[in-house]
């Protein structure tokens, strides 16, 4: 069974709660009906109940059973408003002002997510990520054990030629442009942390760099070695191959002809990349060329689940980030 099989298993016997505040978006609105008609999760759609019921109408699409959140609603939006207005009053955010942002679909959806309304929130199929993460920091707030809000991919290795088998989780392709020590160890220690809570596996760890146990000098390998001392200080429970090619990662005869003293076996299934440009080709050359099955990004870091579509999301991309976030919120529980 599949990673995301089993993930979509569990979420349908949880049925937890999300929220999806692009509820005029036709693919939204798509993955909302199959959601609810597979039972993978209690479905709310933002949007004026007008439009929404219009829309559905001229697409054939079927959402009995989908809760439909209108910001005219003025008792449901209401709530909301008081939820921003305790969560912002600190930024001298009024009553008022309160009740201004509550029209916002974004932030609507992130108070239902702070108040408890719902389980978590799929958002940024209409939007910019720079958005939807803005209103979950603002809303949401950050984990305390974490320094940054960053994300990985769900990685399925199930063809032939791939070097590695099973799951892996490649971080940060989506967030996080160039991270300093602190950050890139807090983005290894959260992304571990979901190798386990999410997906279920122990964490191996490999802070990727373009050098193997010293094998070059430059600023660059510094800041991987800064964040892997980092993690061995604080985190002695992850096993981590610090400043590691990725050959040597998923390859045991690599590594050991270039690192023999490294401490961990290969493969790893927790690929830390050095920055953004590196993590978000290295994803995509994995599962354009490679056959990789990518799912993501997913957002970790934050205290609640809020996750973050690309534009371009497919209804199947919608489907399987809401069951992740499900899921997410399951996790947090245990936590």
């Amino acid at each position: 069974m599949s990673l995301l099989t089993a993930i979509t298993d569990k979420a349908r016997t949880s049925r937890r709660h999300i929220v999806l505040p692009e509820g005029d978006d036709v693919r939204v609105m798509q993955a909302a009906a199959a959601l609810r008609e597979d039972g993978i999760a209690e479905i709310s759609l933002v949007g004026a109940r007008d439009s929404l019921e219009a829309l559905s109408a001229s697409h054939g699409i079927d959402l009995a059973g989908v809760d439909i959140v209108d910001p005219a609603d003025e008792e449901r939006r209401e709530r909301c408003a008081a939820v921003i207005h305790e969560a912002r009053r600190h930024r001298n955010v009024s009553l008022e002002d309160a009740r201004q942002m509550a029209l916002d679909r974004l932030m609507l959806g992130t108070a239902m997510v702070r108040a408890g309304m719902v389980d978590g929130m799929v958002a940024g199929a209409a939007h910019p990520t720079a958005e939807v993460v803005r209103s979950a920091l603002q809303l949401v707030g950050m984990n305390p054990g974490s320094r940054i809000v960053s994300s990985f991919f769900l990685m399925e290795h199930a063809l032939p030629h791939q070097a590695i088998q099973g799951t892996a989780l490649y971080a940060d392709c989506a967030m996080v442009i160039e991270p300093d020590p602190e950050e890139l160890a807090s983005i290894a220690m959260d992304t571990a942390d979901n190798a386990r809570n999410l997906a279920g596996i122990e964490p191996r760890v490999a802070l990727l760099s373009f050098s193997t146990a010293g094998s070059a000098e430059h600023g660059h390998i510094d800041r991987v070695r800064a964040a892997g001392a980092l993690v061995a200080e604080r985190r002695p429970d992850i096993e981590i191959m610090t400043e590691v090619q990725f050959d040597a990662a998923i390859i045991p005869e690599i590594l050991q002809r270039k690192a023999p003293g490294i401490g961990v076996p290969a493969p790893a299934n927790v690929f830390v990349f050095p920055d953004l440009q590196s993590a978000n080709i290295g994803y995509k050359i994995a599962q354009r060329i490679g056959g990789v099955q990518a799912t993501g990004p997913v957002l970790q870091g934050l205290r609640l689940p809020v996750n973050d579509l690309s534009r371009g999301c497919s209804v199947e991309d919608i489907f399987n980030l809401v069951a992740v976030t499900a899921v997410q919120s399951i996790a947090g529980e245990c936590d």
